[in-house]
């Protein structure tokens, strides 16, 4: 699900940059412009980026610098894991809020994207809080099955399914990777 998702965004990102780039070569050189494609460019990343975030937390794939992590007793790393899966959760609810709160005041005002489409932008920002959604709903499962291995002291469990890989899992993983890619 995660290679498919990354897949599909990448590709929508790929087809988004030749649009941009088609609308600076038809400025610059024929003083035209296809009008919009900043204004889609924009809705793409406000949807494609809570469930890139989603699928950057299930699959354990975002960013964490581990120098110390590792040399911590099992206890500590386990609970740093929890502390780190319970913080990306209350990250995702403070952002669903103001999520929330635009969608409700595009309402309220009936807002239109300043842009030549003049799109009432209750359409985009409806999906854009729907992924959302979706982020914050992940995460919040990711939250509480950290807490529950919290709370049981399944400290290897908790370690194993939700900590940074070593250095050496990270290496073995990518060595695998090019060896799929080779035969391909």
């Amino acid at each position: 699900m995660a290679q498919l998702s990354g897949i599909t965004f990448g590709a929508i990102m790929i087809a988004l940059s030749f649009a941009i780039a088609a609308e600076t070569i038809l400025r610059k050189f024929f003083s035209h412009s296809m009008g919009g494609i900043d204004e889609l460019g924009g809705y793409a990343v406000a949807v494609i980026a809570p469930l890139a975030f989603l699928v950057t937390a299930y699959e354990q794939a975002h960013i964490r610098i581990n120098i110390l992590h590792g040399k911590l007793p099992l206890r500590a790393r386990a609970i740093l894991n929890t502390v780190a899966a319970v913080s990306l959760g209350l990250l995702a609810l403070f952002l669903l809020y103001f999520t929330f709160k635009t969608v409700q005041d595009t309402l309220t005002y009936r807002s239109i994207a300043q842009t030549p489409w003049a799109t009432p932008l209750i359409f985009p920002q409806s999906v854009w809080l729907v992924a959302m959604l979706a982020f914050t709903a992940g995460t919040l499962v990711i939250s509480a099955r950290t807490l529950l291995l919290a709370i049981r002291g399944d400290w290897t469990t908790l370690d194993r399914k939700f900590g940074p890989g070593s250095p050496q899992d990270e290496l073995e993983a990518e060595l695998a990777e090019l060896k799929t890619r080779e035969r391909a």
